[in-house]
């Protein structure tokens, strides 16, 4: 039986644009930025920053080496949030929905400090509430120093929020993570593009 929702939040919960972020980056100079965002996960010093191996400052001095001079932390960092589009309302109504239906809510994130502490509270607040009113339990990468599809961050989260996989069903958007958490025993969907995390919620 599934008592527990474990999702997603980029392409799932919240709408994001790789492109936005690629054009962000190349306004401020940096060269082949495209080479360092992909659809489901970031390379080189911006996946150091999504799996917790370096901190905020180490993260802006790694792109001051990259950028021309001048750049402000603000402008990298108001540039990497382009990445976010924003939550539509109807989600967050549908988060707290099943929370009342007695399912227990979590999120499991690949991201990093700048995103989640920035733009993605700044969504998380716009009914006026807090990321831990729509959520049981959550788990970033960063926080987690490991990232999906690595098994870790998956027996990382089942230990850190005390869930069981068997009764746990798992959204995301990528195809390689739903097959990691499906071959450690949860039951995991496949959110496909222009598909809303609803479609997938079991009947009972």
């Amino acid at each position: 039986m599934i008592r527990n929702l474990l999702f997603d939040l980029g392409g799932v919960i919240i709408d994001i644009e790789r492109q936005r972020c690629v054009d962000a980056f190349k306004a401020l100079g940096l060269e082949n930025a495209e080479s360092y965002f992909g659809d489901y996960a970031q390379t080189g010093i911006f996946m150091a920053i999504e799996d917790g191996s370096i901190n905020v400052d180490e993260f802006h001095a790694a792109l001051h080496e990259k950028l021309p001079a001048g750049v402000t932390d603000y402008q990298i960092d108001t540039a990497f949030q382009k990445f976010i589009v924003g939550i539509p309302a109807h989600r967050l109504k549908a988060l707290r929905d099943l929370r009342r239906r007695g399912f227990g809510i979590y999120l499991l994130s690949n991201t990093n400090p700048v995103m989640w502490r920035g733009v993605i509270a700044n969504e998380f607040g716009q009914e006026g509430l807090r990321r831990e009113d729509y959520f049981d339990g959550m788990v970033t990468s960063f926080e987690a120093h490991c990232a999906k599809p690595d098994a870790a961050i998956f027996r990382y989260t089942v230990e850190q929020l005390g869930i069981k996989p068997e009764e746990t069903l798992f959204f995301d958007d990528g195809l390689a993570n739903v097959e990691a958490a499906r071959a450690l025993g949860f039951e995991a969907v496949h959110v496909e593009e222009g598909k809303e995390f609803t479609d997938y919620l079991p009947e009972k």
